[in-house]
């Protein structure tokens, strides 16, 4: 029993010793409740924007977009005079709703026309355009009855007969991207490349890790002395593998019957993007952390996260500031979001460029940061061998 205590005490002995790890045990937790708790701090769907297009400009119309402010579960990000570039103006909002109020909206409520409120529904994001869609389809709900009741007592009719007698306006609801109400066409992809920036990560977190423990970088550098020439060595065969990953997750998207119709060099153009930038980071923290066990643990903590933190599936304006600061340096965030725009919504290869700036800039700094201190350590290791 006193061997089986003692060895107890050096086990905790050791793992107190170990930084890397009491970090994660104890860390890895606090770290990530606060994170996922304040994602979904709000608990639900508010303030998502829509788009309002008043082509009638009467009291009706006022009337029901005053009432679409007072919804909590809704935005007015914008009031168009008419539908001409309504869609791209809501991609830039980022708003799942576009209502068009017609024109001659009020004189044909009050003319007994029965005038048609459209409402245009993105369906790209299951979650938010069922919210978007539900709170402004309550809000002519609303509206109807208020307007039916009077109307009809003002002639006399009792109230409870006239809810049932009179309907003063017309709403069609028109779903668009609906295939991705399809869970498996909207979770499928957003995972797989989530997982594709995890592998990318974590093989390149051993690339120069595994180099420093086995002592071979001084053979790596008499054979390559120059920082740019090892970085690319390290990642090329990575970037070529990843086609095949793409050629698989192809392959996938036509067994399951999901098409992925696009602008192919667009899409490949923001595919290398998307992999240099990930890739530069594996590097980065490679070279930082000469251990591979710390390196690829610290990538763990990073990678894992992502997919919740991306605002693929959960809005990410709901999210606090320093979430969404700490998803923008996250390469597969913008991905998916460049994704979600080409093959889901359909958008324009100019919606996607800010994401791509982004990218960029991610690719750029890490390179730029890998570049320095690799140089530094290839310069140290060429002295030495002079």
């Amino acid at each position: 029993m006193k061997k089986f205590i003692a060895l107890l005490q050096r086990e905790f002995k050791l793992f107190f010793n170990n930084s890397v790890l009491l970090m994660l045990f104890v860390g890895a937790p606090i770290l990530y409740g606060v994170l996922i708790g304040h994602v979904y701090q709000k608990g639900k769907v508010t303030e998502m924007p829509i788009i309002v297009v008043d082509e009638d400009h009467g009291p009706m119309s006022e009337t029901f977009i005053n009432m679409l402010n007072d919804n909590e579960s809704i935005s007015i990000a914008e009031i168009l005079p008419s539908l001409f570039n309504s869609k791209d103006i809501a991609l830039k909002h980022e708003a799942t709703t576009i209502v068009h109020i017609p024109k001659g909206f009020s004189s044909g409520i009050q003319q007994n026309r029965l005038p048609e409120v459209t409402i245009f529904v993105d369906g790209a994001n299951t979650l938010t355009s069922n919210t978007a869609m539900m709170a402004v389809n309550v809000c002519a709900m609303t509206m109807k009855a208020g307007v039916q009741i009077q109307s009809q007592m003002k002639r006399g009719v009792p109230e409870y007969v006239a809810t049932q007698q009179y309907e003063p306006f017309k709403t069609t609801i028109i779903k668009q991207n609906i295939r991705s109400g399809n869970y498996l066409y909207f979770m499928l992809p957003g995972v797989l490349i989530t997982v594709l920036q995890q592998v990318l990560l974590l093989g390149l977190a051993l690339s120069f890790a595994s180099e420093f423990e086995s002592n071979s970088f001084r053979e790596l550098v008499q054979k390559m002395p120059n920082a740019f020439g090892l970085i690319m060595v390290k990642i090329l065969p990575y970037i070529l593998m990843s086609i095949g990953i793409f050629v698989w997750y192809w392959a996938l998207g036509k067994y399951y019957q999901m098409p992925l119709q696009t602008d192919f060099w667009w899409f490949t153009l923001c595919s290398f993007v998307f992999l240099l930038a990930v890739c530069f980071i594996g590097i980065l923290v490679s070279v930082i952390l000469p251990s591979q066990l710390k390196a690829t643990e610290i990538l763990m903590v990073i990678a894992t996260p992502a997919f919740i933190i991306s605002g693929f599936t959960w809005p990410s304006s709901l999210m606090p500031v320093w979430v969404q600061a700490i998803a923008n340096v996250i390469p597969s965030t913008h991905y998916l979001r460049i994704f979600r725009l080409m093959f889901i919504q359909h958008a324009e290869n100019y919606h996607t460029y800010t994401a791509l700036y982004y990218l960029i800039g991610i690719a750029l700094v890490s390179f730029l940061a890998a570049w320095i201190v690799l140089s530094v350590k290839v310069r140290k290791v060429r002295k030495e061998l002079v």
